[in-house]
């Protein structure tokens, strides 16, 4: 039996991001999503190097039994480009990426996963995600101190504990081959689409439509009518039987790339002249949190001003006639009410991050308005930095944020934890699906990365991650 692969690679940069960081690959033999992270200029280059690195697998010479090497050397050559730009360009530094790809070899499939963008398996009706979610709230999860339903709504949905990023410590991926069975759709996304349509909605869309193009642009429309809060992407490939297809239908050979490592990375949103935009960007009127007017709102007279905030062009401005002096007043009262605000709202903020060489627990923001200090240590922990693993040391020091008291303690909690587990050897990660060949684990550690919080997850299944940025 010669199978086959018919896929389709769709990328939209959403509603509300002003860059599009995800890069995705399809060909007929490699499928790649690829989730970048690390501030406006980092996050595009890594999901850009991730995919440069794995397109040239994208060959029939591979064996079912060096798949997985051939994977393997792909994403350390992916990591080794990454550190190298990082140290070259400092603007760079910490950018990361999650990597989630397939490779065909015959009738296998070599599959390497990092991070939380996913891979979904749909058999016989039956949607099944196969890859496991390197999140701290799923670490919560698979500790049993959470539910899967809690998990759906955590504050700590926005952590991701491993991504291939330019630190010089080792975090290796999960591993796993699976048969090529005749019938299977395969799908590879971002967590643009699985934190903002169900699994429920995904299964039904998967079975009802069956030209892979028309559905991966469904797909991509459900996450843009859910909000389109982050970029999403999308890899959608079916198994099919190539004796079995008539003249003429035979897959395409040319691969699609999209998204931020596409010639076409600056493409807006599919949806920017609909609905959907006009009704994310009036939600976000006057909230601070807008990063780009979409073209229906542009059209409309509305514009962006001063700290995100948005008015329309028929406002009246201030009279002509209102003195010098008395503006100065104004923008003087104005600036000191903003600065007692800000203070104020600092201190219903928490985070994690280091003092005097233990982990420690602060209140406030890790940031200075002028001469006042924004954040103050609430408890020092007996966690010592140095003991922790060198990829989990940076992570402290780059602080990792907290929705409350409780759950700053929680990370506390979770980083004593690592710092057994660099003495203890941890148990090996059991893999999504039986067939399934899985590869050993390390200590996951905490990256974060900032979204939009997800309107519905997918149910039984923690929530994404926040991505910096991006």
């Amino acid at each position: 039996m010669t199978v086959a692969l018919r896929y389709a690679a769709r990328s939209d940069v959403g509603l509300v991001r002003s860059d599009n960081q995800d890069s995705a690959y399809a060909g007929p033999h490699l499928l790649v999503v690829a989730d970048g992270m690390g501030g406006h200029a980092g996050g595009d280059v890594a999901s850009s190097v991730a995919v440069a690195a794995f397109a040239p697998l994208d060959g029939e010479s591979h064996g079912p039994d060096d798949a997985l090497d051939e994977l393997e050397v792909a994403l350390d050559d992916a990591r080794a480009e990454i550190i190298a730009r990082s140290q070259a360009d400092p603007d760079l530094a910490g950018m990361g990426t999650t990597v989630t790809a397939i490779l065909r070899a015959g009738n296998k499939l070599a599959m390497v996963h990092l991070g939380d963008s996913r891979g979904y398996l749909f058999r016989e009706g039956h949607l099944a995600q196969v890859t496991t979610d390197h999140t701290f709230v799923q670490h919560l999860v698979d500790t049993g101190k959470i539910t899967p339903e809690e998990a759906e709504h955590h504050p700590q949905r926005s952590v991701v504990m491993r991504v291939l990023g330019d630190f010089d410590a080792e975090v290796t991926a999960d591993l796993s081959v699976r048969e090529a069975r005749v019938g299977d759709r395969w799908l590879l996304c971002s967590d643009g689409l699985s934190g903002f349509v169900s699994a429920e909605t995904i299964e039904e869309t998967l079975a009802t439509i069956a030209d892979v193009d028309v559905c991966a642009d469904r797909l991509v429309q459900l996450a843009l009518r859910a909000g389109g809060g982050d970029n999403v992407s999308v890899v959608l490939a079916d198994v099919v039987e190539l004796d079995d297809l008539p003249d003429g239908a035979l897959p395409g050979t040319a691969a699609t790339v999209v998204g931020a490592a596409a010639i076409s990375r600056r493409r807006p949103t599919a949806a920017a002249d609909g609905p959907a935009a006009r009704a994310a960007w009036l939600t976000q009127r006057g909230t601070g949190e807008i990063e780009a007017v979409p073209a229906q709102a542009a059209a409309t007279g509305a514009e962006l001003v001063l700290h995100g905030a948005v008015e329309d062009e028929e406002l009246a401005p201030p009279p002509r006639r209102v003195g010098i002096v008395v503006t100065w007043v104004l923008a003087i009262l104005g600036v000191v009410g903003l600065t007692a605000l800000t203070y104020v709202w600092t201190q219903d903020q928490y985070f994690v991050g280091a003092s005097e060489g233990s982990v420690a627990v602060f209140r406030g923001i890790p940031q200075t308005l002028g001469p006042l200090e924004l954040a103050d240590v609430v408890e020092t922990s007996d966690v010592v930095v140095a003991d922790l693993p060198a990829y989990v040391q940076e992570r402290v020091a780059a602080t990792i944020s907290a929705a409350n008291l409780d759950e700053a303690r929680a990370l506390v909690a979770t980083l004593a934890e690592d710092a057994e587990a660099a003495v203890v050897e941890p148990e090996p990660t059991a893999t999504a699906e039986p067939t399934a060949t899985p590869r050993p684990t390390p200590t996951p550690s905490p990256t974060p990365k900032s979204t939009p919080a997800a309107d519905a997850a997918p149910a039984g299944a923690s929530a994404p991650a926040d991505k910096t940025e991006s």
